[in-house]
């Protein structure tokens, strides 16, 4: 199994922007972590999730039963295991998936 990073994504409520499905209305923040393996692309992927992060390309708000919520643009390991169904590992393709996303 080894050792995981674990990057967290701190988003507050806030108000949603042009481009949304409600601008200017709240949504429901979080905190959101992400599970990385603790190597040399762990670590690269932790940075590019954090610079994606920090231009606002890692999440959407969309409208859920009449909330807006935080859904995310790229796949993220919830999880540390279940597998690729659950948004954990083992998930041979993820780094790489991701890599090419970012």
């Amino acid at each position: 199994r080894g050792t995981a990073l674990q990057p967290l994504f701190k988003m507050s409520f806030s108000c949603s922007k042009v481009g949304y499905p409600h601008p200017g209305q709240p949504y429901k923040g979080g905190n959101f972590f992400a599970f990385l393996p603790d190597n040399r692309v762990g670590l690269k992927t932790a940075k590019l999730l954090k610079k994606a992060f920090e231009r606002g390309l890692t999440f959407q708000i969309k409208s859920c039963d009449g909330e807006e919520r935080v859904t995310f643009f790229i796949p993220h390991k919830t999880s540390w295991d279940g597998g690729k169904a659950r948004n954990g590992y083992p998930d041979a393709q993820y780094l790489h998936e991701v890599g090419s996303i970012l």
